[in-house]
């Protein structure tokens, strides 16, 4: 039996250490991207940005079960997993600035970041495209008897892509220490998962190549972080990938700060649901239920030094020099 049912995660079995790491995770995304949707109408960033409010369980629950020397891999859609992974905050600022202090010299903007020291290896903003990136670390961590696992986050339009169903079957083969998480959001740019596919069992999938799918609720980051330490321990222990499929919900339009109900493709109704279903509103709740895990004060205190950190890489951003034009041609490679 490949389809396998998440096990049920409580509170009490996750160390307190972890549960303030996964709310400060998911915190330091929303506020980060919030300030961004602040910033954008300036027009001083020219690069586009897909933002990732409501979406920040998954990048936080499955980076927070990975080491900093472990590969991951993002899509256009990549602030909240460059930030989940431990990817410089100031460095990601100045990149959407244009900036030479940039992650990526200022050359790639919000869609093309890069930390190697931290494992964020790239992102591309090709549907799918960084599905075999991902399989190619997953491969030479095999090559050269290292126990590094490799992620690859990517939207349920990416399912659909060819390269999505060879890498599946390439890593069962080979037993690659690789996870494919696949962040359900439903939405294919305008494009609702109905109207593109026969069913919405993305999972499922995975068992015409003899891997294990899952589904887990994509708000909830115990579930994810649950489901992905097992991935994660499989992988590590040489039992080959897994797939997970996290339902969960972008706020905002595909792309840009704004919000896209206007254009008819999404109900208020709709969004309406998903906003009460906060991933970060859920685990306060759940911190309540149990003796107030983390108080008033403390998430007080944790939002106040959040943003003095976002304030000084916005800070840091605006300040920083552009590239020198003979920059032009460095680090690029043909």
């Amino acid at each position: 039996m490949l389809e396998m049912p998440s096990k049920l995660i409580y509170v009490q079995d996750i160390p307190l250490e972890v549960l303030n790491k996964l709310y400060k995770i998911m915190v330091t995304i929303r506020r980060f991207e919030e300030k961004i949707v602040d910033l954008y109408p300036a027009q001083e960033m020219k690069t586009p940005v897909h933002l990732y409010i409501g979406q920040e369980a998954v990048a936080a629950g499955v980076c927070a079960t990975l080491r900093k020397d472990d590969y991951i891999f993002s899509t256009h859609r990549s602030h909240g997993h460059y930030l989940a992974k431990g990817g410089n905050m100031k460095r990601l600022m100045a990149e959407f600035y244009g900036k030479r202090t940039g992650c990526s010299r200022g050359k790639g903007g919000s869609m093309h970041v890069v930390d190697s020291e931290v494992g964020v290896c790239g992102t591309t903003a090709i549907v799918g495209g960084n599905i075999p990136l991902a399989a190619g670390t997953a491969l030479a961590s095999v090559l050269r008897n290292e126990d590094r696992v490799s992620v690859s986050f990517f939207g349920d339009g990416a399912s659909e892509e060819g390269v999505f169903h060879e890498v599946l079957n390439f890593a069962s083969l080979k037993k690659l220490p690789i996870i494919f998480v696949c962040e359900n959001n439903f939405y294919a740019t305008h494009s609702h998962q109905t109207k593109r596919q026969p069913h919405d069992l993305i999972y499922k999938l995975a068992k015409g190549y003899g891997l294990p799918g899952l589904r887990v609720d994509g708000n909830n980051v115990l579930k994810v972080y649950g489901v992905a330490k097992d991935a994660v321990g499989r992988a590590r222990d040489g039992e080959g990938p897994t797939l997970i499929e996290c339902r969960t919900y972008r706020w905002k339009g595909h792309v840009g700060p704004e919000c896209d109900i206007k254009l008819g493709y999404r109900s208020r109704d709709e969004l309406n649901r998903w906003i009460k279903r906060c991933p970060i509103k859920m685990l306060e709740r759940l911190f309540r239920r149990n003796g107030g895990i983390i108080s008033e004060k403390e998430k007080e205190e944790i939002v106040k030094q959040i943003d003095r950190e976002i304030q000084n890489a916005y800070e840091y951003g605006k300040e920083s020099a552009y590239p020198e034009p003979e920059e032009l041609f460095t680090d690029v490679w043909g």
